[in-house]
């Protein structure tokens, strides 16, 4: 008698959760549905990074995902002309789990990529400046926040004109 009374009450007790709502049942996505969103967030990085830092995976890679769509309509000489150009240039990703490009991992055999200019040392600094104006700098931890996010009435918020004339005071302007 006292397994029964124990099985029932067991029974009923988890009654709940094998409750289904018929309203659920309406909203649910099919398999195939959840294939796809799923096949077309890995194809974009739309999905969370592994670990604390709470970015997706396109953020922490971006040169590895296109953040627009792909210009259509290509045609096939088209197509096979930036393929030999990439193999040329070792443009393409290595075998392996690295991530690296081929010319990145042997650069002796294809040809020099040609540097693009970048900021001068005065631009560098007016950018470092502005970030450590406005708290645009990551924080110390791996929780990825900026020091602006951590502590909000410490930063001005983002104005472009507020931060040069800041810095030119300091800099004798």
């Amino acid at each position: 008698m006292k397994l029964k009374t124990t099985i029932i009450i067991l029974a009923l007790s988890a009654a709940p959760a094998f409750a289904f709502d018929a309203t659920h049942g309406a909203k649910s996505k099919t398999r195939d549905e959840v294939k796809a969103e799923l096949s077309q967030a890995l194809r974009s990085g739309d999905i969370m990074a592994g670990g604390e830092i709470g970015a997706k995976v396109s953020e922490l890679n971006s040169g590895r995902y296109q953040l627009t769509t792909p210009a259509l309509g290509k045609t096939r000489d088209q197509v096979r002309a930036e393929l030999e150009q990439a193999v040329r240039a070792g443009d393409m990703l290595a075998a392996g789990e690295s991530g690296s490009k081929l010319n990145e991992l042997q650069p002796e055999l294809y040809p020099a990529k040609v540097a693009q200019a970048g900021k001068t040392r005065e631009q560098v600094k007016e950018v470092l400046a502005q970030a450590i104006h406005n708290g645009d700098l990551m924080a110390a931890g791996e929780d990825g926040r900026k020091l602006n996010e951590i502590f909000p009435g410490q930063y001005h918020p983002h104005h472009a004109g507020s931060t040069a004339a800041h810095s030119g005071h300091r800099n004798g302007g």
